[in-house]
């Protein structure tokens, strides 16, 4: 029976809802939410050596379900809660309908002035946004699944996948969370006022040492695979690529948490770097190595895209091409230059380089925001009053000084925490593949293989249903009871 007036129902539309506002924020956190999935599940398993593929975008898929349980249980509140610990919040669940009805607000925890004439006063409150707490702890989320996977492409190719599926819940209730409520869910370095735009530290600089401390203590692919790991599928990792740019539009987009004029600085930024990085980095291969390279690109359209996430909104246009220009050279440096000569970058596997993308990446937009933020912008979006950078003076330098000890405390925090988190793990679960699935990879870890080919190395099993012995023998390269054919080929 229909009811004869609207009265007659509780009303899903409440006085501070605002319906733009809360359509941008879902959209927003489904454009990141597509960088991960399909974006670098589709990255990962067309950029790796074809053996590789399954295991490599399962490993994307399965982390991006698993944060999404462990954030709702318990995740959101320890980084967007109340304060249990000046770098952590109290654990608890988001789960409750009527918790997650009511208006958004951040940050949980509220700081006061402690010296001075406006001693006791309010100095950065808790702020309302226009669309219920639903909609932030999934906007939230979608940030921090894509973190879990970006450490995931330090470790492809040789990681046991039951110690990656400890790895995920154990990384992301000790780190992710713990930087995620420092800088952004008013932890010290948030009212301090650090500025992280959309992730530059708490989730690009955090992964690129994450995914470097877990390779290191992982250890390297075979010899085979180091020296030879060629894309099984190029225009696949474009196609991978392309949905991470455009989803940055969200990644960025989002952070003011409105649909404001704040969000289009950021929008617009994010692809002038993006483009600038990309120019410049593949400037530089043609100039030192003679020829474009695809791959080179991507590469630089990566750091472009981190390097501006901590400064988005923040900065102006002409300062989002200086960072494009630097992020697309220092990195590359890094990278071709550095790595070939340090010890220590060649003795850790980092199999896609997510120390130099991400990592090198992060922490220079974040020193790069120090130097350009302009007042004005960042009065639009940050809770700390009269911040700006460097290059405009006054106490500038002072936050150029704030971007160091910010950058310092998530680089220690997870060198620290993510080496206890593989030794633990270890204790319990080997952390590499054993050597038989590493030289069969796909078909020997899951037991499945990503395309329909003969003759790339892999085992078959004459045992299976199906085999057919005579049918076997015309292919070159196979073995057949343990017998290989004369006119094998090798690969």
């Amino acid at each position: 029976m229909k009811p004869t007036s609207s009265a007659a129902l509780p009303s899903v539309t409440p006085p501070w809802l605002d319906k733009g506002d809360n359509a941008w924020q879902m959209t927003a956190a489904t454009l990141v939410g597509i960088q991960s999935v399909p974006g670098l599940v589709i990255l990962y398993g067309s950029i790796v050596k074809k053996k590789w593929a399954i295991n490599s975008a399962f490993m994307a898929l399965y982390a991006f379900a698993a944060v999404l349980l462990c954030w709702v249980i318990w995740g959101y509140k320890m980084a967007f809660g109340k304060k249990l610990l000046p770098f952590w919040g109290k654990a608890g669940p988001a789960l409750g309908q009527e918790y997650l009805v009511s208006q958004a607000r951040l940050p949980a925890t509220a700081h006061y002035h402690k010296h001075g004439p406006l001693a006791g006063q309010i100095e950065t409150p808790e702020f309302y946004l226009l669309y219920p707490m639903a909609t932030m702890i999934y906007f939230q989320f979608v940030f921090a699944a894509i973190t879990l996977i970006l450490i995931a492409g330090s470790l492809l190719g040789r990681m046991n996948i039951l110690a990656w599926m400890i790895f995920v819940p154990l990384w992301l209730t000790f780190s992710y969370t713990v930087g995620a409520f420092s800088l952004w869910g008013g932890g010290f370095l948030f009212h301090w006022g650090v500025i992280d735009y959309s992730g530059g530290y708490v989730i690009h600089l955090s992964s690129g040492i994450a995914g470097f401390t877990a390779a290191y203590w992982v250890g390297p692919r075979l010899t085979a695979d180091r020296q030879r790991f060629p894309p099984n599928n190029i225009l696949l990792t474009l196609a991978g690529a392309g949905l991470l740019w455009l989803g940055w539009a969200g990644f960025n987009g989002g952070d003011p948490y409105s649909a404001n004029i704040d969000a289009s600085m950021a929008v617009l930024n994010t692809n002038i770097c993006a483009a600038a990085s990309l120019l410049t980095w593949t400037s530089l291969d043609v100039i030192v190595f003679g020829k474009p390279s695809v791959i080179g690109a991507v590469q630089g359209m990566i750091t472009g895209l981190v390097c501006i996430t901590p400064g988005a909104g923040v900065v102006q246009g002409w300062a989002a091409i200086i960072m494009g220009i630097l992020s697309g050279s220092i990195p590359w440096f890094t990278m071709m230059v550095v790595h070939k000569k340090s010890a220590l970058l060649q003795k850790v596997d980092d199999t896609l380089g997510v120390f130099h993308t991400h990592a090198v990446a992060g922490a220079l937009g974040g020193l790069l925001t120090g130097l350009f933020a302009e007042p004005t912008l960042s009065n639009y979006f940050l809770v700390v009053q009269n911040s700006r950078g460097a290059f405009y003076g006054k106490n500038g330098g002072g936050q150029f000084g704030r971007q160091i000890v910010g950058a310092l405390f998530v680089i220690g925090w997870n060198l620290v925490v993510t080496s206890i988190i593989m030794l633990v793990i270890r204790m319990f679960v080997p952390l590499r593949m054993p050597e038989e699935q590493l030289i069969v990879g796909d078909d020997a870890a899951h037991g499945e293989e990503a395309y329909a080919l003969w003759g790339d190395g892999e085992k078959y099993d004459s045992s299976r249903p199906g085999f057919n012995e005579d049918e076997m023998s015309n292919f070159p390269g196979t073995p057949v009871n343990g017998v290989k054919n004369a006119n094998q080929v090798i690969v």
